[in-house]
């Protein structure tokens, strides 16, 4: 062998080496930071996941019939076809009113500390009860959710497979712990996770070089965690409050739930992944640009005036958040009876 072509395979060697240095010690800061979502589905609290529950929990996400006029399922606004939302500012309920705030994807949401944009839900058991009975989400009330339920064969010899051990399974409780059962499924790994367990190759040069800058200015503070996002709260407009426009005046966050001061416009904040796929964004949903909604980050949250370059770097690293979607097929539902409820009338307000 020449000694020009050792030359050269030494150099290259030398290369491949600095480069696996750096992106160790870049994993081992994000590993300080984030962590891989898991392999499996994870365990939920006082609900025990089985088959036959996950099985429930999906047809319930997709049935209309959960409303009251038969129009709204979970699905309509957590579209598992569009990145677990709607792609809608705000979304549109019974009625065809419009709701308050941006929906947020239902992909990894079983990972974050809290559901919705305030924090109100403790799990998704508890989220999964919010909308049923929102007057401008879908209108229904947990009786008639029950006995449009019990109308049907096939969804009493279900709830009687997901909770065997109940003489009357056919509960709200039921409905929505079956709902969580399926939605902890709703897992999207990414390449980012694959880099934080060891593949170098997982994200490209752009994509770690955002991974750096994201973490460098401050970003982390926020978006950290499994979900990177969906763990704490904070004010919006922490350093500078951005125009009436993407913060509305009337939407005072979670004062709304504490009715203390110190929470007025604050948010949870928002999780990151599959974040290319659920534009609008913000809990107003005014914007639609991801560059734009990271340099109003910079500006709002950190106080600085991100460089483009450096909200290019860090857009190219959020699309490393894209993960793989879980294969969905259309559940069959089961058929109504003489005893199901009639849906309601859509009243169009004014």
């Amino acid at each position: 062998m020449s000694s020009l072509r050792l030359l050269v395979l030494g150099t290259a060697s030398a290369v491949a080496l600095g480069s696996a240095a750096q992106g160790s010690e870049l994993r081992d800061r994000a590993l300080d930071m984030f962590a891989a979502l898991p392999s499996t589905i994870p365990a939920l609290e006082d609900n025990k996941i089985t088959e036959d529950k996950i099985e429930l929990g999906k047809a319930l996400f997709f049935d209309p019939r959960m409303s009251a006029s038969g129009v709204f399922s979970c699905n309509s606004c957590h579209n598992l076809a569009t990145g677990g939302d709607d792609n809608m500012p705000v979304s549109i309920g019974h009625g065809w009113q419009k709701g308050p705030r941006n929906s947020p994807t239902v992909l990894n949401a079983v990972f974050n500390e809290a559901q919705f944009w305030d924090g109100r839900a403790d799990d998704l058991a508890e989220q999964a009860k919010g909308p049923v009975q929102a007057g401008v989400e879908m209108a229904n009330t947990p009786e008639n959710v029950i006995a449009t339920l019990n109308s049907m064969p096939q969804y009493q010899d279900w709830f009687k497979a997901s909770f065997p051990d109940q003489a009357d399974p056919v509960t709200f409780d039921n409905f929505a712990k079956a709902i969580e059962a399926y939605e902890a499924t709703l897992i999207t790994p990414a390449p980012f996770d694959a880099f934080l367990n060891g593949d170098d190759n997982a994200m490209t040069e752009e994509q770690k070089e955002g991974l750096a800058v994201f973490m460098d200015k401050g970003c982390a503070s926020c978006h950290n965690g499994v979900n990177l996002g969906g763990n704490g709260y904070y004010p919006f407009g922490l350093v500078e409050k951005p125009g009436a426009d993407v913060l509305p005046p009337d939407d005072r966050g979670r004062y709304q739930v504490t009715e203390t001061a110190d929470d007025s416009y604050v948010f949870r904040a928002s999780p990151l992944r599959n974040i290319e796929l659920t534009a609008p964004y913000f809990h107003s949903g005014k914007v639609w640009d991801l560059e734009v909604a990271v340099a109003i980050m910079g500006t709002s949250q950190l106080g600085t005036e991100l460089t483009e370059p450096e909200i290019d770097s860090i857009v190219a690293f959020l699309g490393a958040l894209t993960g793989e979607m879980p294969e969905v097929t259309y559940p069959v539902l089961p058929d109504e009876t003489l005893e199901t409820p009639r849906p309601t009338g859509e009243v169009v307000p004014n």
